[in-house]
């Protein structure tokens, strides 16, 4: 999408602002990859690249739910340091908060920022095969769009437009792309994917410790060793994560899970939650709580069943068990989404209230 908007900016003499979020755990070559493109375009391009106090989902820890990129008072423990490029200064951006801000609160607060109340552009390179939520991002009938064309979407009350100028392409499509134009580089660490064994639909280039990415934890210390004994210093359970994310079991809730003998699925919950440090038991109480409730208003009131499917088809207490085995913080395996961070402390008093009222867990 970068080559693409590139040939279109030069066509048109328009410089165009280009923003890198930097999540400090990242392999060398894509940083390398990164830099390049910023030198190749560098006529073309206003370059925003941010190494900010950023936070982001730790799912390899229950201790450390987060870990903050960037993070000022652990300079030591850097899984490198920022390019000269870098924005480093917390009162670059008047909308950055002093205590960090969320990956999914900075990007659009930062294109907001940029439009300088001018109608704006924000190229997206997602695609819809990628995953359902991407796909009903692009697809959703209901959204208000530029000039009718569905694949941009506009951000209410800005004068920002997404744009997906990729949405259709497939995987092999982006090879076909990098074949048909070889001189347009491309982040070597796919072809280092490809000879520790991946297929062109496995590669993501994320940061490490999510719940989704920590299942490519174990590349790094394949692919860039050096890189790996840091980032496996740099958070909590980043080592676990790289032995067991890719078995199944009870350790990291993968595929099929069992209970200990002598349990129910339910008392088996407890016996989790109580495991758990008390903050993190905490919230997945309340996330237990409202399941079981909107479940008993809608033909349970008995109670849900202890055992059942583990999709999301009907509710039981085994699913609850594979979630909370799962360290699936947001609960998307019950159907839950991720709260915007600003709401999240009032939740948290609302659900006390609730729980007391409801007599759940």
């Amino acid at each position: 999408m970068f080559h693409l908007v590139m040939d279109e900016a030069k066509k048109r003499r328009q410089k165009v602002g280009v923003l890198f979020v930097d999540l400090e755990a990242q392999y060398k070559l894509t940083i390398d990859h990164c830099l390049e493109l910023f030198e190749t375009y560098k006529d073309w391009i206003e370059p925003f690249w941010i190494s900010l106090p950023i936070k982001l989902r730790n799912a390899v820890s229950q201790f450390e739910n987060q870990w903050m990129a960037w993070e000022p008072e652990r300079e030591a423990d850097w899984v490198r340091k920022p390019p000269k490029i870098a924005i480093t200064d917390r009162g670059f951006f008047p909308f950055f908060r002093q205590d960090a801000m969320e990956f999914e609160e900075f990007t659009p607060q930062f294109a907001e920022w940029y439009a300088q109340g001018k109608p704006t552009a924000s190229f997206v390179g997602i695609r819809t095969d990628e995953s359902l939520n991407r796909w009903r991002t692009i697809c959703k009938m209901n959204k208000q769009t530029m000039d009718g064309k569905p694949y941009t979407t506009w951000n209410h009350g800005t004068p920002v437009f997404s744009v997906y100028p990729i949405y259709d392409w497939r995987t092999r499509d982006i090879w076909i792309y990098h074949a048909k134009n070889p001189d347009r580089p491309h982040n070597q660490l796919y072809d280092r994917m490809h000879k520790a064994g991946l297929s062109i639909h496995q590669m993501r280039i994320c940061q490490p410790y999510g719940d989704d990415q920590r299942k490519g934890l174990w590349l790094f210390h394949a692919i860039e060793p050096e890189t790996w004994k840091r980032v496996v210093a740099r958070v909590n359970g980043a080592n676990q994560g790289a032995l067991y994310a890719k078995e199944a079991g009870n350790i990291l809730g993968n595929m099929k899970v069992a209970k200990p003998d002598g349990h129910s699925w339910e008392s088996f919950a407890m016996m989790i939650l109580e495991s758990m440090p008390s903050a993190t038991a905490e919230h997945f109480r309340n996330k237990v709580a409202v399941f079981l409730k909107w479940y008993e208003e809608r033909g349970y009131p008995s109670g849900i069943p202890d055992d059942g499917p583990l999709d999301k088809s009907k509710p039981s207490w085994k699913r609850i068990c594979k979630t909370l085995l799962r360290n699936d913080y947001w609960c998307k395996g019950l159907s839950f989404s991720q709260h915007k961070s600003e709401a999240y402390e009032k939740y948290l008093k609302l659900m006390r209230r609730r729980r007391r009222e409801w007599g759940l867990i």
